[in-house]
């Protein structure tokens, strides 16, 4: 299921929150509403921390992880990767990587399996997602952008890449990531998908403008209706929303 959320006034969700299938991070700051959001939905399953890297409160662009790690920037203070390994569960490594590039969450965009990553980034840190994440790395861009990370989301079910990326750039990313993508945005309209929104392999949560046929999107590619019947029945109503939507445009442009 996707949720709406804000922090404060913004809806980039993706800028202050990190989601994994282990953890979720949630900057510090503000009001409390943006992490009780998250730990009403996800503390039954796994830990929420609040967090910061470098002092600074976005640690959704400044980190990336997935089950097995998380990677923050060099710029982390040592009394802030001390907290963090206290809190994450003893099976998720974290390391610090030492790459000019410190916007990690921006140039790197992964799941449990594959990632992609900056065509510039250093061998040394391309080497540490390798064997910190335990994932296969490849140097990528999306729709002509460097920075996979903010341009795609995608997870273990399947991924979003910006609206202006290609058929056949879709096709090549869905072969090396082995999961279905497609082309999507949020936020009313937003290509900024990685700041946009965070997802794992069963929630998502959004900003604030997305609207419901972004959201149902997001659900329907993401996998995140409910199993069984009434799950079959909202995901064909889902599409039925979806083709409406479609057709109804096509009518309006032709």
């Amino acid at each position: 299921m996707a949720t709406r959320c804000s922090h404060e006034n913004s809806h980039e969700v993706g800028v202050f929150a990190a989601l994994t299938n282990s953890y979720c991070l949630t900057g510090v700051g503000g009001s409390e509403n943006f992490y009780s959001v998250f730990e009403s939905e996800l503390s039954e399953h796994i830990p929420v921390i609040h967090a910061t890297i470098a002092g600074g409160r976005f640690v959704g662009r400044t980190t990336v992880g997935n089950r097995r790690g998380l990677l923050v920037p060099n710029t982390a203070t040592d009394q802030e990767l001390g907290h963090l390994r206290n809190s994450l569960p003893d099976s998720v490594v974290v390391q610090r990587v030492e790459e000019r590039l410190s916007a990690l969450g921006n140039i790197v965009a992964c799941n449990d399996h594959v990632a992609l990553v900056h065509p510039d980034v250093d061998r040394e840190t391309e080497d540490v997602i390798s064997d910190v994440l335990g994932v296969e790395v490849f140097r990528q861009t999306v729709a002509g952008q460097a920075l996979v990370g903010t341009y795609s989301k995608f997870t273990n079910q399947g991924g979003m890449v910006h609206p202006r990326t290609t058929v056949e750039d879709i096709e090549e990313l869905s072969g090396l990531l082995q999961v279905p993508l497609v082309a999507g945005t949020v936020n009313r309209g937003s290509d900024v998908l990685g700041g946009g929104m965070v997802v794992n392999d069963w929630s998502a949560f959004v900003g604030l403008d997305t609207t419901s046929t972004e959201i149902s999107v997001i659900e329907s590619i993401f996998k995140l209706s409910t199993g069984g019947g009434a799950g079959g029945q909202r995901q064909a109503q889902q599409s039925d929303i979806v083709t409406t939507m479609r057709s109804s445009l096509i009518d309006q442009l032709s």
